[in-house]
């Protein structure tokens, strides 16, 4: 098995654009009588701003403690989070409340918790602006207009005088979005939005989604373990045991033939002290465990089970080596 060295996450390689999401060493322990849980363990992300990302991983992989930093409602025991270039440990509780109102929307699971049962669903959008203040700073025809800029963006400005329970699951959950954009955050994050969907309705929750990410340009975060999601992405990150470990990137490519090519990379995320964790089917297929032997080779690190690597050949040796034994010879 061979490792590239420089497979470091993709979004490293744009330092440049500004972060809509950045965690570096991220660490979540929660304690209680005899018992520690380290939900994160050192997690490191950066997603750029205007990226549509979805984040991956089984139950208990920290996934979801991740979500609740990123919207404030929690807070990290070490490490460092800014999203949209807020600093969320330096937050007073002041701050952090305008942060949540304006700098995040957030979508749950759960569609009770997005949605105020008597209120239909262009009011449920209507009535978030009015509670953060932008109702005063708004004439009242430009709230109209904005209610239903978003309920037409979201394909649901058909049902803007229904109540939630006369909608469908996935239509309650286009208008939760709605909700949630309805101050313009810059960053969007849902939490399993398509949990309690059959495929059709996921599908048009997802395809609402894709469009706000482009026409308003808000970074998304989705987090969910359905893998599924990650055919509606560009940009999968998976995350196991706390920490990222790996990415998957996708991207249209048009062949000598005319004929566009959906390719997805695969990479291996590398942290700050040098720690990977591989694919679980590549440790199976390869029987790794306890301990590997790693070969330093010209432009790559082969890892190899046990003690079956083979001396590394004199052209990806080091050069001035190679040299000297050839001298030798």
């Amino acid at each position: 098995m061979t490792m590239m060295t420089g497979a470091t996450t993709p979004a490293h390689a744009a330092e440049a654009r500004d972060a809509g999401i950045e965690c570096h060493g991220l660490v979540r322990v929660f304690t209680a009588p005899g018992v520690e849980v380290q939900a994160l363990q050192g997690l490191d992300l950066r997603i750029d701003s205007g990226e549509l990302v979805a984040i991956i991983g089984a139950s208990g992989s920290g996934k979801s403690t991740l979500l609740t930093i990123l919207s404030g409602l929690d807070t990290p025991t070490a490490g460092s989070v800014r999203v949209a270039g807020v600093d969320l440990l330096a937050l007073t509780r002041r701050q952090r409340i305008d942060y949540q109102r304006h700098t995040v929307g957030f979508v749950w699971q759960q569609t009770s918790q997005n949605l105020l049962p008597y209120l239909t669903t262009a009011e449920n959008v209507a009535a978030v602006i009015a509670l953060a203040g932008t109702a005063r700073r708004e004439g009242r025809t430009n709230r109209a207009a904005r209610v239903t800029e978003l309920l037409e963006l979201l394909h649901i400005a058909d049902v803007a005088d229904r109540l939630p329970h006369e909608l469908s699951g996935g239509q309650q959950q286009r208008a939760a979005i709605a909700v949630a954009l309805a101050n313009t955050p810059r960053v969007l994050l849902a939490d399993e939005p398509t949990g309690e969907l059959d495929e059709a309705a996921s599908a048009d929750v997802l395809a609402a989604m894709r469009r706000v990410n482009a026409e308003l340009g808000v970074t998304m975060l989705i987090v969910t373990h359905d893998h599924t999601v990650a055919d509606h992405v560009n940009r999968t990150v998976r995350i196991r045991d706390g920490r990222t470990s790996t990415e998957t990137v996708r991207s249209v490519v048009r062949g000598a033939d005319g004929v566009d090519e959906h390719v997805a990379e695969e990479f291996a995320v590398l942290d700050r002290v040098g720690r990977l964790q591989l694919p679980s089917d590549y440790l199976e297929a390869l029987e790794l465990r306890d301990r590997v032997r790693l070969a330093l080779e010209s432009d790559r690190i082969a890892i190899f089970p046990g003690d079956t690597a083979p001396r590394p050949s004199p052209s990806s040796a080091d050069p001035d080596t190679a040299r000297a034994g050839e001298e030798q010879s």
